[in-house]
C-alpha cells in the first residue's frame, strides 16, 4: 500500500509550479521582458511537439480530446505571444518624422 496517493503529489507538484511561476514573471523588469517572450515562444514550440505526441500515443477518446486541446491551447499560446514581441518591439523603433512637403498637404 502506498503513503501518499501520485495524484496528490502530482497535484502538489502542480501547486508549487504556478507560485513559483507567479513569483518569477512578476519580478522580471521590464527591459527583460522582450527577450523572455521570445524564449517563452521557444518552449511553447517545444510544449506543441510534447502535446502531439502525447496525443498520438493515447488510445482513449477522452485522452486524444484533451491531447487535442492542449495542441490548441499550446498553439495559441504561440501565436499571442509572438503578437506580443512584435508590438513590444515596434515600441522600440524611431518613428519617422514627417517632411514639410507632406505636413502641407494635410
Amino acid at each position: 500500500m502506498e503513503l501518499v496517493d501520485h495524484t496528490i503529489i502530482n497535484l502538489i507538484i502542480f501547486v508549487l509550479a504556478i507560485y513559483v511561476g507567479y513569483h518569477v514573471v512578476w519580478t522580471v523588469t521590464p527591459a527583460l521582458h522582450t527577450p523572455l517572450m521570445a524564449v517563452t515562444n521557444a518552449i511553447s514550440a517545444i510544449v506543441i511537439v510534447g502535446a502531439m505526441l502525447a496525443a498520438a500515443l493515447t488510445e482513449t477518446p477522452f485522452a486524444k480530446a484533451m491531447g487535442v486541446v492542449a495542441v490548441a491551447l499550446a498553439a495559441v499560446n504561440i501565436f499571442g505571444g509572438f503578437l506580443v514581441t512584435r508590438r513590444m518591439l515596434e515600441m522600440f523603433k524611431k518613428k519617422e518624422k514627417k517632411s514639410a512637403a507632406t505636413e502641407a498637404k494635410q
